[in-house]
């Protein structure tokens, strides 16, 4: 067979191959487009306690081992994180601290992906009721439910009034910056277990009737997050299912949520690596994220 006859059946051939593996195993893959991620929201967001530290904005208390990393590195995702400790609603469209700008700054019409927890600290729910019940727990020995017969309805009160329409505006602008982006708000994992834990008051000094009366106003909290979220056409990540039996009164290794007293963290009562970790499985489970 003259030569260029042979070259052109052998060029041939191997086209022919080509054409028949890729047929066999699909076009090569083409490297998908990460993400573009931001994370916005408060300590539970930011991790606020966990190690290591982002040096990048120290007030902040930042953690580069928050749920936000995790996701991001689990899903090769590009991170944009915002989260603040301490944060409220209005932080999201204001300046939380000099230098630090509102936190939809950080979206845009080119966001893919959006999470973040935050309402906890509106009217100072969390840290009010959480130091008042261990107040009066002290002074009771543990005993009855003196916050709650101080308190009564006054936080819950608080967050029909107050957080939920700042909810609703919050995310509001969180949509209007980012408006092809998919949220995810996600809920707040147990604080307290639902009946009281003898074993536990050394750690988290709340008497015996007011540990339901917090789980109460976390339920009531998470419920309203859950429907300003809804409303807005969020994804709501509830916790309440996962994260029971991971409360703070339980031991290290089984506890996602740090103690006030005698925990493993400098910012007692938020999460722990654990957790976030936890927080960021849960998140990526409900999105249907690799």
């Amino acid at each position: 067979m003259p030569k260029p006859v042979l070259r052109h059946v052998m060029a041939t051939s191997l086209a022919a191959v080509g054409t028949l593996a890729l047929s066999l195993t699909g076009a090569p893959a083409q490297a998908a487009t990460p993400l573009d991620y931001a994370a916005l929201g408060d300590s539970y967001s930011a991790g606020s306690g966990v190690l290591p530290v982002d040096l990048s904005n120290l007030l902040c208390l930042r953690s580069t081992a928050n749920y936000p990393h995790v996701i991001a590195s689990r899903t090769g995702a590009h991170l944009k994180d915002v989260t603040c400790g301490a944060a409220q609603t209005k932080d999201f469209t204001q300046a939380q601290y000099p230098g630090t700008a509102p936190q939809v700054n950080a979206l845009d019409a080119g966001t893919d992906l959006v999470t973040l927890t935050i309402g906890g600290n509106d009217n100072g729910t969390f840290i009010n009721a959480v130091t008042a019940c261990a107040a009066a727990g002290v002074l009771s020995g543990g005993q009855g439910s003196p916050c709650k017969d101080a308190n009564g309805t006054k936080f819950d009160d608080q967050i029909d009034a107050s957080t939920y329409p700042a909810l609703r505006a919050a995310l509001g602008s969180v949509r209007a910056k980012a408006p092809n982006a998919r949220v995810a708000v996600l809920g707040y994992p147990w604080i307290t277990p639902a009946t009281a834990d003898p074993s536990c008051f050394a750690k988290l000094p709340v008497a015996s009737g007011d540990v339901p009366y917090l789980r109460a106003i976390q339920t009531h909290l998470n419920a309203v997050v859950r429907r300003a979220a809804e409303e807005s056409g969020a994804t709501y990540v509830d916790f309440g299912r996962v994260s029971d039996g991971h409360d703070a009164c339980k031991p290290v290794g089984t506890r996602w949520i740090e103690p006030l007293l005698f925990g493993s963290s400098v910012v007692p009562v938020h999460p722990n690596a654990l957790g976030e970790r936890r927080m960021a499985e849960r998140t990526m489970n409900v999105l249907g994220l690799g």
